[in-house]
């Protein structure tokens, strides 16, 4: 098993000690700098120090790299950084205001890459308002010696990856560009987690669908899921041509030895976008089985309806016809004229009754 293989593992099943420096008694950065870590030779330096710093230690000795993480930064933490280290007003403005589509964008040396995290959102049970997969942003500047992640949202914490780098310092070793890799590969195999997880809630509903116990509700837990999956797949989608530049076109900062790295996380981005794909395929198809469930028990209640109106109507016509008050009139004044009247009713309506339910109407 490769060594990345590892890194991956270690992030999947649940490392979850993400490393927490935003107390300020922890970090003199501020309160949206979760770290800032010198890497040499893909090992941690010792001692925490401000991004100044950081970046001059870097820079004087020529060899690794500065990492800093932050939080749901403010205006005036990313313009402080963008003088330092040179990054463009216009990706400045995108990593604050997060709301962009996953994408990579060269600016001179330093590349700006952008992504849409996902995670499942638990839940009891399913509803019309359940909420499914939950969206956040992560953004990465990187250049030859500095990456800075920009994080929005509840999840997507890096704490566990970076640990996870750490622990093999072969692949750290690799630099900024083996970060912007480690980052889009948690991402994307946050997405197949999510997908398999929305498996669970597509067979649930695919169950109550054709158990014959669905009820009203089922379209609205179809269409929320439906709604929930277009969230996933507005993550997905976009991202396939930033993996494919990186993975076939010169980036600063990315060696040509390291672009098939990011052709192996397009290869799994695609499989996400097809089980995406099959998914909303499936949940047309089960929508189109629950309306024509809907539609053929309204048949049967229209053939019940109609079946117990034509046995009223039987009595209800001879009730008319011997309340027109004529005065001559068949067996009106006949002792046993009521009694025959009651039973060809009677008669005529089990006759009725029976060749309905002969043909499946009752």
């Amino acid at each position: 098993m490769s060594t990345f293989s590892t890194i991956r593992r270690a992030v999947r099943r649940g490392y979850r000690r993400a490393v927490d420096l935003s107390h300020p008694a922890r970090s003199p950065l501020g309160s949206s700098v979760v770290n800032c870590v010198v890497y040499r030779d893909g090992a941690r330096q010792d001692g925490t120090v401000d991004a100044a710093e950081a970046l001059r230690r870097v820079r004087r000795s020529g060899d690794g790299f500065v990492w800093i993480g932050l939080h749901e930064p403010e205006s005036d933490k990313l313009t402080g950084l963008a003088e330092l280290f040179g990054l463009h007003p216009l990706a400045i403005e995108d990593a604050v205001h997060a709301h962009q589509r996953p994408k990579v964008e060269r600016y001179d040396d330093i590349l700006f890459a952008v992504f849409k995290t996902v995670c499942y959102v638990e839940h009891a049970e399913l509803t019309a308002t359940s909420e499914v997969v939950d969206t956040g942003q992560l953004m990465a500047f990187v250049g030859t010696d500095f990456v800075i992640t920009v994080r929005h949202g509840r999840h997507g914490s890096l704490g566990p990856l970076r640990e996870a780098l750490e622990s093999t310092p072969a692949r750290l070793a690799g630099g900024p560009a083996m970060v912007l890799h480690a980052i889009a590969d948690q991402v994307v195999d946050e997405y197949l987690a999510v997908a398999d997880a929305v498996q669970n809630d597509i067979d649930a509903v695919e169950s109550a669908v054709f158990s014959g116990s669905s009820g009203r509700g089922d379209a609205g837990w179809i269409y929320q899921l439906k709604r929930e999956l277009l969230e996933l797949k507005r993550a997905a989608a976009p991202l396939d041509r930033p993996l494919q530049q990186l993975a076939t076109q010169p980036m600063p900062a990315v060696q040509p030895d390291i672009r098939a790295y990011f052709r192996d996380v397009a290869d799994h981005l695609t499989h996400a976008r097809d089980q995406i794909t099959s998914f909303d395929s499936l949940l047309d198809s089960i929508l189109q089985a629950h309306l024509a469930q809907v539609t053929v028990a309204q048949n049967e209640d229209m053939r019940k309806i109609t079946a117990w109106a034509a046995i009223i109507a039987v009595p209800t016509m001879v009730c008319g016809v011997y309340g027109m008050n004529f005065e001559h009139m068949p067996e009106l004044g006949w002792t046993y004229g009521y009694p025959l009247a009651l039973g060809v009713i009677a008669v005529a309506c089990f006759a009725v009754h029976r060749g309905f339910r002969r043909n499946g109407w009752l």
